[in-house]
């Protein structure tokens, strides 16, 4: 009997927040009860068994039948709507990780809805034609490749009026590869394929191929023009890891910057110019290795090049290791991130080492890290987990800015009376901005925006956007019952998903060196006293690396 995985992880604000507690069941293709869960502290399920066909199947290009076996997936929680994820395909000795995001019930709202998304089959088993087109040449903007974070998926033919969505590059990557292939295909065929799906996407960055036409994104997931992104669907782990080596990595001619243009098509119901994927799969039984596999498809002098220029990285990955015995400024930014996501995701263990110094303290938590986030759990800080690290940093910082923010300007529970459209300026903008910018991290279909009291074109798109996700009438203008939705959604989301951190009154700090009781609580705004008494503390002598409770209530 063969057997694959699946495991769900509910979370939400970019994967800033986990979701505890909520119910997962699980159905198989008829409609039968399989499995309870519920979610934990990192907001996961265990992985579970699940019964489906053998890997031999999907490994054969002939074969007429369905070579995976279906499920569907059902989320609830109090306060969120549900979410139904169906036709997720389970392959042979895979483990398929789904991603939950439910969205928080607007205060008004009386009872919860379902939401419905279809995985279904991927793109190498559909029978559609490819025609994917584009260029090599070099534009006259762009000079320099680079990893764009996020990247802006337009979920439909590139004129129509479909969601635009801002992912990761990694998670667009794993994503696309996903739907694309099988994952149990030979390594060096997810890799050759994982190459031409990356370098897809650069090329249309680094182009500018939809931005120069006047569209807001860039790339479709329709497989008629670019290649196959299914919102919602899983990913699988042996497409994951593949992805997390080689996702600053691209295909381009020697003597050249531009990446290449890599089409491809499934080459049995479909044949192209561009990379059969099904040919990768016998190229890669005979031997050859992912290089060899793109030479036989496109030019002979195509090259793997590297880029270390990624958007969104407050630091750039220091390109070596940094593991047990590394010491520096760059394990104290390791150090710093991990004490700050610690705060969202409580099972990261404190770190108790010295800054600056990666001992068995810091591993433990690197470790941890590695685990919740799906990153080969090795201790050791490559470029993949360094990017995570910075990724979630931002994710997790950016929301606790976003609700201090709220706080400061008085957001109450009356909306402002101003008409605002394109051109309007002043104190209401920067609440709408403000406004839309909070409920973005959870409803990602609306994009974020600069806070600068300027109702631009930026503030136009993520207002229809926002109308259009509540069924308003998508006219770009804040009128009253914008404004009552965007208040309604806003409390909605300050009631049912309670923030961590100092908003709590209670953070855990790490002393430093040069620390004393006085220094910390002039940082937290709190007394000596209540350190003492919330330490169990008899007079002022902390040492470095020791874990103090610090309240935080007045600040």
């Amino acid at each position: 009997m063969a057997i694959g995985y699946l495991m769900i992880q509910a979370r939400t604000a970019h994967d800033a927040l986990p979701q505890n507690d909520v119910h997962i069941r699980i159905l198989d293709a008829q409609g039968n009860r399989i499995y309870d869960l519920t979610t934990d502290e990192n907001g996961e399920t265990q992985k579970i068994p699940l019964e489906t066909v053998d890997k031999s199947f999907s490994q054969n290009p002939w074969f007429s039948g369905t070579p995976y076996a279906y499920y569907t997936v059902l989320a609830q929680h109090p306060g969120f709507h549900s979410l139904s994820v169906t036709d997720i395909p389970i392959f042979d000795g895979e483990t398929a990780v789904l991603p939950v995001t439910l969205l928080p019930m607007q205060t008004e709202e009386r009872g919860s809805t379902l939401t419905v998304l279809s995985i279904g089959k991927p793109a190498v088993a559909m029978h559609e034609p490819r025609n994917q087109k584009g260029t090599s040449i070099e534009p006259h903007v762009l000079r320099h490749v680079v990893i764009p974070n996020p990247i802006t998926v337009h979920l439909g033919t590139p004129n129509s009026n479909a969601t635009n969505i801002q992912v990761s590059f990694p998670d667009y990557v794993k994503n696309v590869a996903s739907s694309e292939i099988y994952p149990t295909w030979p390594e060096a065929s997810l890799t050759a394929n994982i190459y031409a799906i990356i370098t897809f996407a650069l090329n249309r960055v680094f182009t500018e191929w939809y931005r120069s036409r006047g569209y807001n994104f860039d790339i479709t997931n329709s497989t008629a023009y670019d290649q196959y992104f299914v919102y919602g669907r899983p990913v699988y782990d042996s497409i994951s890891r593949i992805v997390d080596k080689i996702f600053t990595e691209y295909v381009r001619r020697q003597g050249q910057n531009v990446p290449y243009f890599t089409s491809f098509c499934n080459g049995t119901t479909a044949a192209c110019q561009g990379l059969s994927q099904w040919g990768t799969v016998t190229l890669a039984n005979q031997g050859l290795d992912p290089l060899q596999i793109l030479r036989s498809y496109y030019p002979n002098d195509v090259e793997i090049a590297k880029t270390d220029i990624t958007t969104g990285i407050l630091s750039s990955y220091p390109g070596t290791l940094i593991r047990t015995g590394s010491t520096g400024l760059d394990v104290q930014t390791i150090q710093t991130y991990l004490n700050r996501i610690r705060q969202n995701y409580p099972a990261i263990p404190v770190i108790t080492d010295e800054p600056g110094v990666f001992q068995d303290g810091t591993r433990a938590a690197v470790v941890t890290f590695q685990n919740v986030f799906n990153l080969a759990p090795d201790g050791i800080v490559g470029e993949a987990t360094w990017y995570k690290l910075s990724s979630i940093y931002t994710a997790v910082t950016r929301l606790a800015e976003l609700d201090s923010e709220g706080t400061t300007l008085g957001i109450g529970t009356v909306p402002p009376s101003a008409l605002l459209r394109y051109g309007s300026r002043g104190q209401d903008v920067i609440t709408l901005q403000y406004l839309l910018n909070m409920i973005s991290e959870f409803y990602p279909g609306i994009p974020g925006l600069a806070q600068d009291g300027i109702f631009g074109s930026g503030t136009q798109q993520s207002v229809i956007a926002f109308q259009q996700i509540m069924q308003l009438d998508p006219d770009g203008i804040v009128g009253p019952l914008t404004w009552k939705a965007l208040y309604d959604t806003y409390q909605g989301i300050n009631q049912n998903i309670p923030l961590p951190g100092p908003e709590t009154g209670i953070i855990e700090y790490v002393v430093e060196a040069g620390d004393s009781l006085w220094l910390i609580a002039q940082r937290y705004q709190t007394t000596v006293d209540a350190l003492m008494k919330l330490n169990g503390l008899t007079g002022d002598l902390i040492n470095i690396g020791q874990v103090l409770r610090v309240p935080v209530q007045n600040r």
